[in-house]
This record gives C-alpha cells, structure tokens and sequence, in this order.
C-alpha cells in the first residue's frame, strides 16, 4: 500500500468559494486549528461567475425596502418550498455580511451620496443587488481571498477530496490526492464543512467550470447524509450560444437588470406573454410601460411603473426562451436576441465591462452596437444536503454544509443575487458552528486503516485495469443522457428511460481504464468525477419522476400544475443497504408571525 502524507486541523473546508472563503474565515476566528481544501487554485472559484450582484435588503435606492419583502421575495421564488428559517436568516444577515466585506476592504458601485448601489434583478421588488459592474463574483472573492490569507489559514490546492471518513456516526477524516502528483493526502478532522458548489458538468451546456461535478453532495451521501429537492436544477436564461467553443458561458442577469430587453427573430418582445397569470400585476403589461420603468432605472429615479417581464424569475424566462427556439422563433445559432445597444455606449462598458470584453474577444460582438444571441444554459441547483438553518449541520454528525452543496434555501428556484449573500450569511454560520462542535469535542475520532486502503484501491483500479472504457465516452454519454431525459421539460417516459440509462451507466464504473501514471492524469481525475456526476444526476432524475407537479424549476409537461400536497413536502435521497432510496418529508411548518407577511 502506497504512503500517504497525514494532515490533522480541528476544522476541514473542502470548497474554497465564497461559502468556502467565508466558512474558514470564522472557523479560525474562532481559535481552531483551520485548513481549506481547493480542488483548483485559490481563486479560481465559481463565485467568479455570480456576477449581477449580492441580494440585501439595504434600502440604498428603494427605501421601502426591508429583510421582510427579501424573505416574501425569496420565499415565493422558491414557491414556498424553501426552509423558511433559512430564507429568514438570509434576509435579516444578509445586510450584516456586505457591510462587514465593505469594512474588510470590498469597493461596490456607489450612489451620488456614498452608498453602496443596488440595482434590481428578477424577483426582487426592489433594487437590492449591491454590485461592482458586472464583476461581484471576483470582488467579492478578492476580499474574502485577502481576508483568509492574512488571517493566516492553511490552504490545500489542486487537492481533490474523494472520501469522507466515520467513526461510528461521527465524521472524522477525509482521504484526497494532489491533482499534479498524484499522490494521497489524509486530513484527520474534528469537523469538515462542505462547500463544493453545483452539478453542472453533468450537462454538456453549462454555465459551470470543470470542477463542478457534484463532489460534496455524493460525498454526504455516501457518508450517510441525505439529499433534498435534488429535482430542483435551474436553467439561467442567458447563456452564450456562440462560438460553439464557449457555448453556455453565463450573460449576467445584470444585462437585464439593467434594461436589457429579450426578443426573438422576428422582433417580438416576447416574455410578455409568458408572464404567470399569477403574478402579472407585478409587470408591465405593454412595451410603453417597460420602457418607463427602464428609462427610470437608468436615471436611478424613483417610478411606480411596473418592472419589465424580462425580469420575471428564471424558471419562467428560461422557459420561454426554449419555446421561442423549439416553435421557429430562435436566432441563427438557436438562441435569442438579448439587446442592450439602445443605451449610450459608454454606460454599457461602465455598467457591464465584463460582458462587453466576454463578447468582444470571444464572439467578435460589439454589444453597444448589436444585440447578443443567449439561450438556457444548467447554471445552478437548488437541491443539496439538508441542514440544520441555524447551525448549517447536516444529521452526521461534525458535517456540515452551506452555499450551492446544501439545499433548502431557495426552495423550487433561486433568485438571483441570493446565491452571493447565500454564501456569506451560511458560510460564516457553517464555520462558526463546525468551530464550536469541534471545541466541545475534546478527542479526536479515529480513521480506520482498512476504510483508507479500500479507497486507495478503489481510486487505482482504472490505472491497474487491462482494459477498459474510457471515461471520457462515458462521460459524454451521461451528458447526453442528461440533456436528452432530464432537461428544462419533462415528462414521465423520458425520466424513466432517463434512470434506467443512468444504472446502466453506473455499472461501467467498474470497467473503466486509464493510461500512464497519476501525474497530471486527467482521465485518472474523470474516473472519481464520473462517480460523483453519475450519483447526482441519478437523485436529479429520481426526485423528478416523483414529483409529479410544475413548480419552480422543475416543469412537467405530463402535470402542468402545481399539487397543493406537493407543496408541503421536500423530495429526499438517502443511501439504505447501498442502495439509493426516495421519500417525502414534509417542510417545515411556519410561525404564525412569518405567515402573516404573505
């Protein structure tokens, strides 16, 4: 058996995002012994890629608002299927957390008196994104980078994690291997907090880079964790279509929230009629009022015109931008037109620097002149490991969670600009309460050698195998089977032949080979990504089949309406005799003062 370099931290962060960022932080503030593990560089987050803005009630531009219209916001995008205590802590901390990156050294847009800027965002009532141009992400994990690294925490990078470790029912280590080497890493641990982010590379048009292959979540789950609403997967309306090379590469919401305005080859401003019946109030009812609310935007003046549909939730924008494509209606490469070069020149390069560049060097488009072509692209999932809200615990013990790996925050869809403040608010009560267990655990668990062996085994089989798959076909299969079975719509017969296609899958796992060593061996890498992918997308697709209504992200085209009983419960995945089983639990029931907002 191979040796294995042995680090031992009070407290383990595998996932060096915002929540990640944010998570190790507050740990080591505590006064424990910290170590943040990264699957790339520090820096190369996906928090990058949140680029609008960060959701919080500030009331720097719209004074009305306040964390109770943020909850009732969040609540009902996520068609109140969301834990309703995590939604409350969101929108009561979230001003809290962007005041303290501001004081940590954070530079937002300002208003003429010095504020920070918001700016509005589908689903919001109110401006509420603080931003910094179109490039939050990257601010936002500058200062939390700067942060963690004077604050003196240790970082693992280019370190994939690939086991989680028990004793008993207590967390208690984690097995990884250094990406460029090859070679295996044992941390020992009081706690671990997850903070792996999403799933998309399961899907072959995604907005999400190569790291996101669903780690966190197949690593609660095969530890004993359990899963929830894995069916809720959001399709962000805006993805690049064009060049082929950089297909499904995100075009901030930020576009629309600053005026831009969807249409499709025939120049119809088409979302007006998709607008759900339920909430058509809340928009402009015709193009003239549209073009109010945006010309008061762009003054920052106040108005009481309704917003325009192309800030209607995502779930319902990316469903109609697949319609226009799917009738005829697309553009050239199968996308629609985004158009924001009826604004002057310059405050489109000041507002949207980074989509300017994005399309200029990328796809040789000038947006202050020419419209952009987008369409859907798999963006971010609501589903995750279930947690305690205060605490951020999942029910291993010493696990916990928090950012796009756990779920319950955004209910059946997120609204964009939560995820930000999702990360700060969670992250910071993860790692709080991961310092506090692992303080009052006065011995550390114990690792079995034999559990270590097995995984070294398992991870060495595809490079010991004579022959095999290659797991590059195999992934490429699963992507088809994802795009193809568990897309934006669905219906019963393509979910199930989805599944069965996806066990069929899983059972090659054992059959894959790779060649050469494990020194920069990324086909060695695809065989533990695969595993992981293949894991989530079998509970995506066995929480869709169960939920057999039309609400949020998750749209059936065999039950178009939403089932009154469907809404008071949350889908879960759990592992049981090695199996993966499905049950409804009901959600948590709502105080009296909570309802009354509604």
């Amino acid at each position: 058996m191979e040796n294995y370099q042995t680090i031992e931290h009070d407290v383990i962060v595998i996932g060096a995002g915002g929540a990640g960022l944010r998570a190790a932080i507050e740990a080591s503030a505590q006064g424990v012994s910290t170590g943040l593990v990264c699957k790339s560089l520090l820096g190369k987050a996906h928090t990058v890629m949140a680029e609008g803005g960060i959701a919080a009630a500030l009331a720097n531009v719209d004074s009305e608002d306040g964390w109770q219209t943020h909850f009732c916001d969040t609540m009902k995008g996520g068609k109140m299927l969301n834990n309703f205590r995590m939604a409350e802590l969101h929108a009561k901390e979230a001003p809290i957390r962007v005041k303290e990156l501001e004081k940590w050294g954070a530079v937002f847009d300002r208003t003429q008196d010095g504020k920070i800027l918001q700016r509005a965002f589908g689903g919001h009532k109110y401006k509420r994104l603080c931003h910094v141009g179109d490039r939050t992400g990257l601010e936002l994990i500058r200062t939390l980078q700067d942060k963690g690294v004077h604050q003196g925490i240790n970082v693992y990078m280019e370190c994939t994690i690939t086991k989680l470790f028990k004793d008993g029912d207590t967390i208690s280590g984690a097995l990884g291997y250094y990406r460029n080497t090859g070679e295996y890493v044992l941390f020992k641990a009081k706690a671990i907090v997850l903070a792996t982010g999403g799933v998309g590379k399961s899907f072959s048009v995604t907005s999400n880079s190569w790291e996101y292959t669903g780690d966190g979540h197949a690593l609660a789950y095969e530890a004993g964790a359990d899963l929830i609403d894995m069916e809720f997967l959001q399709f962000h309306p805006t993805g690049m279509v064009w060049p082929p090379g950089v297909r499904g590469l995100l075009v901030t919401e930020g576009v629309r929230g600053e005026g831009g305005i969807l249409r499709n080859s025939k120049n119809e401003r088409f979302m007006f009629k998709y607008l759900p019946e339920t909430t058509k109030n809340d928009f402009a009812a015709t193009e003239e009022e549209a073009k109010e609310w945006v010309e008061a935007t762009l003054t920052l003046a106040k108005t009481q015109a309704r917003r325009p549909p192309e800030l209607s939730t995502r779930d319902n924008v990316a469903r109609a931008i697949y319609t226009e494509v799917k009738e005829g209606r697309g553009s050239p490469h199968g996308g629609v037109f985004l158009d924001i070069s009826y604004q002057d020149k310059d405050r489109i390069k000041k507002k949207l620097p980074s989509m300017y560049h994005q399309f200029k060097e990328l796809a040789d488009v000038d947006i202050t002149a020419v419209p952009m072509e987008v369409g859907p692209t798999a963006h971010y999932i609501m589903g995750g490991v279930r947690v305690d809200a205060d605490t951020a615990q999942s029910r291993v013990k010493g696990l916990f969670a928090c950012g796009e790996v756990s779920g319950g925050m955004h209910g059946a869809n997120r609204l964009g600009g939560n995820s930000l403040s999702d990360l700060i608010v969670f992250g910071a009560r993860a790692g709080l309460h991961a310092a506090n267990y692992a303080k009052e655990l006065k011995a550390k668990p114990a690792i079995n050698n034999k559990d270590i062996e097995n995984e070294i085994t398992d991870l060495e089989k595809p490079l010991k195998a004579e022959s095999g798959i290659n797991p590059y076909d195999l992934h490429k299969e699963l992507n088809q089977i994802m795009g193809t079975y568990v897309g934006i719509f669905r219906e019963s017969s393509d979910l199930s032949t989805g599944l069965s296609k996806l066990i069929e899958l899983q059972s090659k796992l054992t059959n894959l080979k790779v060649t050469n060593n494990k020194v920069y061996n990324p086909g060695w890498h695809m065989c533990r990504d695969l595993k992981n992918m293949i894991t989530c997308s079998m509970a995506i697709t066995k929480s869709a089949i169960e939920r057999k209504e039309s609400r949020g992200a998750h749209s059936r085209l065999d039950f178009t309406q939403t089932d009154d009983n469907l809404g008071k419960v949350n889908s879960s995945i759990y592992e049981e005799n090695g199996e993966m089983k499905f049950k409804h639990t009901p959600t948590l029931k709502m105080p009296d003062e909570l309802a009354k907002l509604f």
